[in-house]
């Protein structure tokens, strides 16, 4: 893409996502992340009220008399976007692709980051890691990770949530909130990502596209998977075919959102071509109203 063709995508964007994210986001994401995380502070006397479990036993054994633990709030956390980048981001049937909404979302919530003084840093995966932008803060970052997934040309095409998820934990030893945005055409994650979720606020965006969800009667169709790039004819005039597709594509999304529940993921979908503002704040609502 030539640089100035980029630089005005970027700069569409940052207009489009940073207003929503200083008009509607940035509260919402202040309440649903911010603070989840809890350093110790100090000991004092317990209090008649205080929870048994944060006495500290070795300390009221020294003095024979009963101390708690205090802890508060970091003051700054870390955003981290696990961005998939296989081939089947690039479909879209309503004049946007899967990859340019995960581009809008993700500028969404860099911004929303960015408000709170918060670091973001970025993983790029396809069926390995392709890039690794270390968390950092200012303006001049965010751009840059913009940039980043307007232009970023994978060199592969598969997906394998599993190893991004175990580079991420393996990179950010500190708790982080990490946002997984991919539509999990995968599958053998589940362990990884239950490891990630007990150590990091792990939430999964999932960009889908109405198109994928029925299979239209349009007679012989060719079919392409986006990420092996082979090819096969499909005769959608066919009920029995139609069905059968309806069958699977629902069965991977029921399993899909069995295993984030059973991890501990919260999770909301989103589709091309339809304003992601509402999920995400419902998204955000329902965290928050868990504190």
């Amino acid at each position: 893409m030539e640089t100035s063709e980029l630089l005005k995508r970027v700069r569409k964007i940052e207009i489009k996502t940073r207003g929503l994210s200083n008009q509607i986001f940035s509260g919402e994401y202040h309440s649903a992340f911010k603070g989840r995380g809890m350093t110790f502070s100090e000991v004092r006397e317990y209090m008649p009220g205080d929870p048994i479990r944060s006495i500290d036993w070795n300390v009221t054994a020294r003095f024979n008399q009963a101390y708690v633990k205090v802890f508060e709030e970091e003051r700054e956390i870390t955003l981290m976007l696990l961005i998939d980048c296989s081939g089947s981001e690039n479909f879209g049937s309503k004049k946007q692709l899967k990859r340019e909404l995960i581009t809008e979302v993700a500028a969404v919530l860099a911004f929303s980051a960015a408000q709170n003084n918060d670091k973001v840093g970025v993983i790029l995966f396809t069926d390995k890691v392709e890039k690794f932008i270390p968390p950092k803060k200012g303006k001049t970052h965010i751009l840059r990770i913009i940039r980043e997934l307007i232009d970023f040309k994978p060199e592969n095409s598969g997906t394998d949530i599993k190893e991004a998820l175990r580079f991420f934990t393996n990179v950010t030893k500190k708790r982080s909130i990490a946002f997984l945005m991919s539509d999990m055409m995968d599958n053998d994650f589940q362990k990884a990502l239950q490891v990630a979720s007990r150590k990091h606020d792990l939430v999964a965006l999932i960009p889908r596209d109405k198109a994928e969800d029925v299979l239209p009667d349009l007679g012989l169709i060719p079919i392409k998977d986006f990420e092996t790039g082979k090819f096969m004819w499909l005769n959608s005039s066919n009920l029995s075919v139609r069905r059968n597709y309806s069958k699977k594509r629902d069965l991977k999304m029921n399993e899909t959102a069995g295993v984030l529940r059973k991890s501990g993921v919260d999770y909301t979908n989103i589709y091309t071509g339809e304003s992601y503002v509402k999920p995400l704040m419902q998204l955000f609502k329902q965290r928050g109203a868990k504190r």
